[in-house]
């Protein structure tokens, strides 16, 4: 059963025409992602994907979604499954303020990223929030804090932000192609590998 990863009116709206590739997370660190949202939201009720997922890309092409498609399948069946490893509980600071479950820098990670970016520089699809590898942070966002004060931002994030003892490991063995259009999330899931 698929589950939303955004369902209010609100966030469906702001990502009206977008297309994200995600992956989601469904064995050990999916049920920490769980734990350490359920506890975050437990102090500060605040707006927050609905099912934990880490960014690959963004994209706005709501008129090429087929075209976009296409490439990320023909990625895909060269790509193959990728190890990612929680480390920490972590924040992006002001203005963005929010709680972050951080990623290893795991070699496949990397990898997948390196070569969806060789793939995808030689078009011209609209790429969202997109920053050079070495300058990106792998993450799930667990809770978004912008419209808290910031002492409010701070106690949230001095009460939740800490390394983990262990790290908790899991191989994602497909990707998602999650686009927004008339309202309504759409998914695609597509394996990795041959």
């Amino acid at each position: 059963m698929h589950r939303p990863f955004m369902k209010t009116p609100e966030q469906l709206e702001s990502l009206e025409g977008q297309q994200y590739l995600v992956l989601r997370p469904t064995g050990e660190l999916a049920d920490r992602y769980s734990a350490e949202q359920t506890d975050a939201l437990a102090l500060s009720r605040l707006p927050h994907p609905h099912t934990g997922h880490v960014t690959l890309r963004g994209f706005y092409e709501p008129e090429r979604r087929a075209e976009l498609t296409a490439l990320v399948r023909a990625w895909a069946i060269e790509q193959d499954p990728i190890e990612i490893s929680g480390e920490a509980i972590d924040a992006f600071p002001e203005p963005w303020q929010i709680l972050i479950l951080r990623l290893a820098r795991t070699d496949s990670l990397l990898s997948a990223y390196a070569t969806l970016t060789d793939r995808l520089d030689a078009t011209d699809f609209r790429r969202l929030g997109e920053l050079p590898l070495d300058e990106w942070t792998f993450h799930m966002s667990v809770v978004y804090g912008a419209t808290l004060s910031g002492p409010e931002w701070k106690a949230l994030e001095s009460a939740r932000v800490a390394e983990f003892a262990r790290p908790v490991r899991e191989t994602a063995t497909q990707v998602e192609l999650v686009s927004y259009s008339n309202g309504v999330e759409h998914t695609e899931v597509i394996p990795l590998g041959r």
